[in-house]
């Protein structure tokens, strides 16, 4: 028997993992503990985990809670149990100095839990994955970070998914959106290419076209001047070096909040934030009813991305 319930030693399928501080409350205005946290993306799971295989995880950590201090971690090796697989990945110019990270791959239940464990509210990955040897494939995702300037919130976001959409279509890409879990949210597309840097210049091309016609409600520069009011369309993100908060993961606001698909009739629908913002509760009655709304981005169908693709409208 366990001699401290708020410090089990418990069995996940086979893998022996001892948690800790289940009691600890890490959003003070929900109340919602670490021992909530670990029961979400436990029942998550099996919609999350696809999503994540294969792609290195770059893990926030909030130890002390949202209200806390926090940090991103790539390199887990020093602290990461053996049976937990990682995958050693060239980091130049890391602020920290080293040249590489060995990073944490969540491929199952027990590593998922093993990250929850150790406070990590926030699950990044890239738009790539690495194959069972290590080696990494070009990027099979194209996304679009929808990044509202105050006064414009997720609102505005919907009206320039909506637009994205329009053009992606237009060159043969499906669009599949999802709340960011905070202000803004992503769009992604799946896709082939055979060059990283393909995906970024596509993307940004079509950020500034949208720009172009839009430039009362979209800028593609990062530039903060140019962002109050507007969407910030961040094509950004497709740099192999940059990673996007998961699809199901919480996010670190004060109430536990998810990053969640949503369904295109919900993004026509919006006006308020409300309408496309879903607590940890909420995001699995909505699984539970609706199932992975981002199950197309796991399957074979995958239009090609090539250096001359361009908007033909």
């Amino acid at each position: 028997m366990n001699a401290d319930p708020n410090n089990p030693v418990v069995d996940i399928d086979g893998r022996s993992l001892r948690l800790s501080n289940l009691d600890k409350v890490l959003y003070p205005a929900a109340g919602f503990t670490k021992g909530e946290v670990i029961d979400f993306y436990v029942t998550v799971a099996p919609v999350l985990l696809p999503h994540v295989r294969d792609r290195p995880l770059t893990l926030k950590r909030f130890p002390d809670g949202v209200d806390g201090a926090s940090f991103f971690e790539k390199n887990v090796s020093r602290h990461a149990p053996d049976w937990i697989r990682t995958v050693r990945i060239d980091t130049p110019g890391s602020s920290r100095g080293s040249e590489y990270a060995d990073f944490a791959l969540v491929q199952d239940l027990p590593t998922l839990v093993w990250t929850a464990n150790l406070a990590s509210l926030e699950l990044h990955v890239p738009q790539w994955t690495v194959g069972p040897r290590g080696g990494v494939h070009e990027p099979d995702l194209l996304v679009f970070d929808l990044d509202p300037g105050e006064p414009a919130t997720v609102v505005e976001c919907c009206r320039v998914a909506r637009l994205l959409r329009e053009l992606l279509a237009d060159d043969g890409f499906a669009a599949y959106p999802k709340t960011s879990g905070s202000k803004g949210m992503q769009l992604y597309s799946p896709i082939r290419t055979n060059d990283s840097q393909h995906p970024r210049e596509y993307a940004r091309r079509l950020a500034q076209r949208v720009e172009s016609e839009h430039p009362d409600l979209v800028v593609s520069r990062m530039t903060k001047k140019l962002r109050a009011g507007k969407v910030l369309i961040d094509w950004s993100q497709n740099n192999p070096q940059k990673t996007t908060i998961a699809p199901y993961s919480l996010r670190a606001r004060p109430h536990p909040t998810v990053s969640i698909p949503v369904a295109w009739e919900e993004v026509a629908d919006c006006i308020n934030p409300g309408d496309v913002t879903f607590t940890a509760a909420e995001a699995t009655d909505r699984i539970a009813s609706r199932g992975d709304l981002f199950a197309p981005l796991l399957g074979p169908d995958r239009p090609s991305l090539r250096a001359n693709t361009v908007y033909h409208g």
